[in-house]
């Protein structure tokens, strides 16, 4: 007989290597075929809901790993809801509108958008969108991400932009959205105003100078000859602005000597100036900031005079404590300047270009009038000093270059409107992590007042009319609701299409008694419209719900999506639109640099799909602590592949050796299992309540790091390392094997729904080779593994504790035997424990000690038996004696054990007592 029959040796169709890249396309196919979105909807209609609500990603380029962090995270907490009996939907959406697109129309298409008509260049612009919404499509469906993407929401569609004029509409009504002339952030080269969330600081170098400006009037206070008022700025572009200098009411200032002339600066500045300048700068006299108020100067680039005012604002943080103040220019000169009935004075144009009112410098940008400006100073005999600095300057985070602030007409939210209200309710959602709340708390109560228009033309137009005989602005219900049904049957592009008189309610007048109207030609701030997605979307689609469950991005957002959607929703519903939100960090590489191209640390999430499988990333994405930055490399992709390897050959294990086991016949009782295969289970009954947990609290790293752990030591390094020898030895159908078996299928079973979120790849193929009826198709329709409260033994799990340390012991002892040559494999070994007492009655208790071990013999002395020499000494167990020697009689050509008995059976001449028990049964 050839004896290799009788072995239940591992035999399954499932395959042995991953083959990722080839092997998933071929499940999404399959997935495709199913309509597996549709069929999980319909497994889990009527019962709770859970909503995550997408937040749009920008439609104009490949996806990149911020994306595929934040897809999966997303996808990872649906599945996983799903799976908890969660009716849990999820729409994908994309952000359509906006500069960037335009930009990409204008660059790679060279569309001169000023030389066509708006509607072509709109037409231009939504192709360009739609087609990238395409490729991110596949992209995203690539990584696994299972959603409804034949149905996803688009802020260019009809649906959508009439709900995004309903929101202004209901914010116009309540007085939130007025017109008015104050500095904005201003892209020169977008030629649009920005808002605070789209400004990003940098470092850069900046010209400062100190300026004299020379009193004209000094009120009786400052001599009217030689006397000067020195100011320090940043930016010496603003000067031909200059209208007026703050100072502090409450400051002292000094007059200061300097040869036959008078300087004012404040006295607490005059240390850090002297030493600046290198002057003595005795001082005269000193008076308040309040005794300046009034005092007239000159402005030294316009012949201009320039008032002395008082501002709270003012510091002695730099400069001279004297500040140059440009109501045009600045959000704190605008304010000061209001207080005085200063004139706006903002002579740059759209472009970054000084117009007629700068005198000279017309036609320069502001940039390149500079060293202009400065070298005028210098003839003048009015600059003090000239140096480089480098600064935090506000730059266009679509763009890039820096931005200025230029006060133009524009169109606002006030959110001191409703802010009370939007601070109460970021009191009532939960932040996680929990600085999320402190963050978009203090951004909203410091925020001032939201510029919503935009000087461009790819988006959702500002509804509101002009009066063409008086100019008086028409905008009431009965306008926003005749363009938000026309919107809903045209889009958009009807406003660029339609004269004004179409778009209105028909026999409109203005209350001058006019009937003719022009249109507003500014557009949303596209965070406007991604803002309004809780109303275009969850309020929209029947399958969803108002608030949403979640919302997740990154933690950018705070300032971005976080913050538009809460103010629109606030103002307009008077509540937020999330009950939870949850941020994610950026992806630096291994030295916590952030990814560029121009530091070629970048990792294509495309690529690592391509060459290792959308699971290794997807593990990644689940291996790491997302609420801070999230390092990644090739290295830690190659680390990830060999985890996922791990996993997979343990899953492969399991499934291997329950090639005959039906669970319906074949699964043992409980109470019938031996004691490892119960302390198995045990320790699965853990693992169930540590996952579940960590996808409870998002803590997905818990997943990854529990399931992981006990594939490796407690599943290959203990248990599976036991009872192989009961697998392939022992008869098909002895208890002994169905034991183990049952552990297997018990282990194997829960471990696959516990990855499935995450390994959504591997699981769907593992889930039809499962042993036993199933009433789901997919993994993904079945339900999450409940904790048996019969496996909770905590006695077995203090027993198996001391027994697996007593393991430690030996097999620290084992490897030494095999270092030695003493012994070639553990099988060969004999071990002899000499223990004490105590630990001879604990011995006594534990069955089977040789299996444990994986020896072929294993003999425990008594208590006062005499040590030979050779013996051990245990490293945990004090007073424990372990003795490794050669295994006595022959090897078993079948379980490889050794026996003295091998030989002694005439029928079975080269096997053991054991095996030659288990074949004549098997001859039976």
């Amino acid at each position: 007989m050839d004896y290799r029959e009788t072995l239940n040796l591992p035999e399954t169709d499932f395959p042995m290597r991953g083959n990722l890249p080839q092997r998933e396309p071929e499940i999404l196919k399959s997935w495709a075929e199913q309509n597996l979105y549709e069929k999980v909807q319909r497994a889990r209609a009527g019962r709770p809901k859970f909503i995550l609500h997408d937040g749009p990603p920008y439609a104009n380029g490949d996806i990149h790993l911020g994306h595929a962090i934040n897809k999966v995270l997303k996808d990872i907490i649906v599945k996983y809801k799903t799976m908890m009996n969660y009716d849990a939907p999820y729409v994908p959406g994309w952000d359509t509108h906006g500069l960037p697109i335009e930009q990409q129309v204008i660059k790679k298409l060279g569309v001169n958008r000023h030389a066509v008509s708006a509607l072509e260049f709109r037409q231009q612009c939504k192709a360009y969108a739609e087609k990238y919404v395409g490729i991110q499509r596949e992209q995203f469906k690539r990584l696994g991400v299972r959603g409804d993407w034949e149905h996803p929401y688009l802020t260019l569609k009809k649906e959508y932009e009439a709900a995004q004029i309903g929101i202004f509409g209901k914010m116009t009504t309540k007085g939130y959205i007025y017109k008015g002339m104050k500095p904005v952030y201003w892209c020169p080269s977008c030629e649009t105003a920005l808002a605070e969330a789209e400004i990003e600081y940098a470092n850069k170098p900046a010209t400062a100078i100190y300026v004299k400006f020379a009193v004209k009037n000094g009120q009786n206070v400052l001599a009217a000859e030689n006397s000067y008022v020195v100011i320090w700025t940043t930016t010496p572009w603003t000067l031909p602005a200059n209208l007026a200098i703050s100072v502090h009411p409450e400051l002292t200032y000094a007059v200061v000597a300097v040869k036959n002339e008078h300087w004012v600066v404040a006295e607490g500045m005059l240390e850090s100036l002297r030493s600046l300048w290198n002057l003595e700068l005795p001082v005269e006299k000193t008076l308040s900031g309040k005794e300046l108020e009034g005092i007239v100067c000159r402005n030294p680039l316009m012949d201009r005079d320039s008032v002395i005012i008082c501002g709270e604002h003012v510091t002695l943080e730099a400069g001279t404590g004297c500040v140059h103040t440009a109501p045009g220019h600045g959000e704190d000169d605008f304010l000061v300047g209001k207080k005085y009935g200063l004139p706006v004075l903002c002579p740059v144009d759209h472009r970054g270009k000084f117009t007629a009112e700068a005198g000279a410098y017309a036609g320069l940008k502001t940039d390149k009038a500079n060293p202009l400006i400065v070298a005028d100073l210098q003839k003048t005999g009015d600059l003090v000093l000239e140096e480089t600095i480098e600064h935090s300057y506000p730059h266009c985070w679509r763009c890039k270059s820096p931005i200025i602030f230029r006060a133009t007409e524009q169109w606002f939210a006030s959110i001191d409107g409703f802010r009370q209200e939007a601070l109460n309710e970021i009191e009532k959602v939960r932040w996680i992590p929990a600085w999320g709340r402190d963050r978009i708390f203090n951004m909203i109560a410091d925020r001032g007042d939201w510029c919503i228009s935009r000087q461009r033309t790819w988006g959702v137009p500002i509804p509101i009319f002009y009066c063409e005989d008086c100019g008086k602005v028409l905008v009431n219900e009965q306008t926003i609701a005749q363009v938000q049904e026309i919107f809903r049957r045209e889009g958009s592009d009807s406003w660029f299409a339609r004269e004004a008189e179409e778009l209105l309610p028909e026999g409109i007048a203005c209350s001058c008694g006019s009937t003719k109207f022009r249109k507003e030609t500014d557009i949303m701030d596209v965070w406007f419209d991604s803002g309004t997605s809780h109303a275009g979307v969850l309020k929209q689609r029947e399958e969803l719900a108002w608030p949403a469950d979640l919302y997740l991005e990154g933690s950018d957002q705070h300032r971005g999506w976080f913050n538009s959607s809460l103010s629109t929703a606030v103002a307009a519903f008077g509540q937020a639109p999330y009950r939870s939100v949850l941020t994610h960090g950026f992806v630096v590489d291994e030295q916590g640099r952030k990814m560029s191209k121009s530091l070629g640390n970048g990792v294509d999430p495309l690529k690592v799909v391509q060459e290792l499988g959308a699971d290794i990333l997807r593990l990644w994405v689940s291996s790491v602590d997302y609420k801070n930055d999230v390092a990644a490399s090739p290295r830690i992709m190659k680390q990830m592949s060999e985890a996922y390897r791990k996993i997979r050959n343990t899953l492969r294990f399991l499934l291997s050796n329950l090639n005959d086991f039906d669970p319906e016949k074949d699964k043992v009782n409980y109470q019938e299992l031996q004691e490892i295969d119960r302390w198995a289970l045990l320790k699965l009954s853990k693992v169930i309540e540590r996952v579940l947990l960590g996808y409870d609290s998002y803590e997905f790293h818990w997943v990854y790091h529990t399931i992981h752990n006990f594939c490796t030591i407690e599943l290959s390094a203990i248990y599976l390392d036991i009872v192989k020898d009961r697998l392939y030895v022992e008869g098909k159908n002895s208890l002994l094997r169905r034991s183990a078996q049952t552990v297997l299928y018990e282990v194997l079973n829960a471990l696959v729904r516990l990855l499935a979120p995450v390994l959504s790849f591997m699981t769907e193929e593992i889930w039809p080779y499962i042993p036993g009826k199933k009433a789901e198709e997919n993994v993904q329709m079945a339900e999450m593994p409940e904790v048996n409260p019969e496996w909770l033994d905590e006695r077995l799990a203090d027993l198996w504790d001391q027994i697996l340390e007593l393991r430690t012991d030996v097999s620290k002892v084992l490897e030494k035997a095999r270092q030695e040559k003493t012994i070639n494999h553990t099988l060969t070994a004999h071990v002899s424990l000499y223990p004490t007492a105590e630990q001879y009655a604990f011995l006594q208790r534990v069955p089977n000690l040789a299996e444990i071990f994986i020896v072929s013999e294993l003999t425990v002395h008594e208590p006062q038996e005499k040590r030979p020499e050779g013996v051990q000494q245990a490293e945990v167990h004090e007073g424990l004696g372990i003795l490794v020697e050669p295994a006595k009689g022959q090897k078993c050509e079948r379980c490889w054990m050794f026996h003295e008995d091998v030989g002694k059976n005439e029928k079975f001449p080269t096997i053991c007592p054991r095996c030659s028990s288990v074949i004549e049964q098997y001859s039976e």
